[in-house]
């Protein structure tokens, strides 16, 4: 059984996974090398490939925010009266009966 010629298009575009390609493939993290290691076993660590990352100058008086509020007040859960809180199994049962009905 063959996939049609779209599905193959399509899945051609997808990311390389190392079950697609043959030996000798390896994916990496992206997270790269930061160093090398010594004949010792040891590790060096060569500042000239250490990330570094420069904040904006007048970042304090930049208009756009974050699409999360700084004004939104914790919620408290409705767990009163029950010793166990949250980890309740009976309060879990008792809610999935009233929203799913009884079997």
């Amino acid at each position: 059984m063959q996939p049609t010629a779209p599905l193959c298009r399509r899945l051609r575009r997808l990311a390389l996974t190392t079950k697609m390609v043959n030996n000798g493939y390896y994916k990496g993290t992206g997270s790269g090398s930061m160093g090398r290691h010594t004949k010792h076993g040891g590790y060096v660590i060569d500042l000239r490939k250490v990330r570094t990352y420069v904040v904006p100058e007048g970042l304090q008086n930049f208009k756009l925010t974050p699409f999360v509020t700084k004004n939104m007040e914790p919620l408290k859960g409705d767990f009163e009266g029950d010793p166990k809180g949250g980890l309740s199994g009976e309060r879990y049962l008792d809610r999935w009966k009233r929203e799913n009905g009884m079997d």
